[in-house]
């Protein structure tokens, strides 16, 4: 059990950085919520532990975006069952869809989840069930040259972290601590 914020504080940053890098971690895709109370879950594709920023993908053409812009007031929401963690984040979020960090994160990116980007906007109506992608793309991974186009539609979306509210469950005790990059308090859970 940790006794010190700074413990806490290197918790978190480990979590964080698990959870960019390891498919398999618990907190890989944690619910991201826009200030409207709009929540979906994410893939959480990066974090900068300097910067307090976590990365997401997204489309240019989604819902989420345009709330963002209007109100970019983020919090998310990511949880450890077997470790008995809960991390809720507040910050900030700004989408960009163009520059060297989207083009790099664009270039890491496979062929075959780049095409997602191919597809009608997220929310688009239909006739009945689909996956929004162009019938040649579906289950079939598109070549470079077609996948010009979605480019256009990806960008990041970018929270800047500004508190982290870090409650970890256990029959010893609960522990909490509310932690910012350079401060922080233990709070009664």
């Amino acid at each position: 059990m940790y006794e010190t914020l700074n413990e806490v504080r290197a918790d978190i940053a480990e979590r964080l950085a698990a959870a960019a890098s390891e498919r398999r971690s618990p907190m890989h895709t944690p619910v991201v919520a826009t200030a409207g109370a709009d929540a979906r879950v994410m893939v959480l594709r990066a974090f900068d532990p300097a910067s307090w920023t976590l990365r997401f993908h997204t489309d240019l053409r989604s819902p989420k975006v345009a709330a963002i812009e209007a109100d970019r007031r983020i919090a998310v929401v990511a949880y450890d069952r077997d470790a008995g963690v809960q991390l809720r984040l507040r910050g900030t979020g700004r989408i960009e869809g163009a520059g060297a960090a989207v083009d790099a994160a664009w270039a890491e990116s496979t062929n075959f989840a780049r095409r997602c980007y191919l597809g009608e906007g997220p929310g688009a109506a239909s006739e009945g069930p689909t996956s929004g992608l162009p019938e040649q793309f579906e289950g079939v991974e598109p070549g470079d040259a077609e996948l010009l186009p979605a480019r256009g539609n990806f960008a990041l979306l970018l929270v800047e972290v500004a508190e982290i509210d870090w409650f970890s469950l256990a029959h010893t005790g609960h522990r909490r601590a509310l932690v910012t990059r350079y401060g922080g308090q233990w709070i009664a859970p």
